[in-house]
């Protein structure tokens, strides 16, 4: 998942999926500015262009953005748990924080109008992106008395069932469908 999202911020089809279409985010952002983003091993603070386009958080070196530009990183919303101000936290003004499962994100905006504004837009994402795989990966388990997994919008049939009593394998079978999807 993370070579498919890396081949998605350089804007290159999955091979995996060809039909996956790269994001074009050089064009219509849903949100771009400057914010300073602390370093992921060295933790000092470097200035950089963010663009959040289709679920994912793109960020670079400047702000002249085109299809050949190449982003210093991205971040998949549909991963994120959280996004809130973190001014106590770092003592800094106009900080906040983006977390995931793995790890907390910080991040220091120019005002407390675009701290606020990054933090809507992010959240917005989160929201979005938490809401488009609930209502395509659906399991109903009081109606599932024969051990299978339906999965709607499957990739591998309209009608996909896997069947098996071995739990592990209907966990890997639906997540081969959440990242397919």
């Amino acid at each position: 998942m993370a070579a498919s999202l890396w081949r998605a911020a350089f804007g290159q089809p999955d091979p995996v999926d060809p039909s996956t279409p790269p994001i074009p985010f050089w064009s219509s952002p849903e949100r771009a500015g400057w914010l300073t983003k602390q370093g992921e091993y060295i933790k000092t603070w470097r200035r950089r262009w963010f663009v959040l386009k289709q679920g994912k958080l793109f960020w670079f070196k400047d702000s002249t953005i085109t299809p050949s530009s190449r982003p210093r990183g991205v971040i998949d919303v549909a991963a994120c748990l959280t996004v809130k101000g973190a001014e106590d936290v770092l003592n800094r003004q106009f900080a906040f924080e983006v977390s995931t499962r793995g790890e907390t994100m910080f991040f220091i905006a120019d005002s407390e109008k675009e701290k606020e504004d990054w933090i809507n837009s992010i959240g917005r994402a989160i929201v979005q992106s938490s809401r488009s795989v609930t209502e395509r990966e659906i399991v109903d388990y009081d109606d599932n008395k024969d051990n299978s997994v339906f999965v709607p919008n499957c990739a591998c049939s309209r009608d996909c069932k896997e069947n098996s009593s071995d739990e592990w394998r209907i966990i890997v079978h639906f997540l081969l469908h959440l990242l397919s999807a």
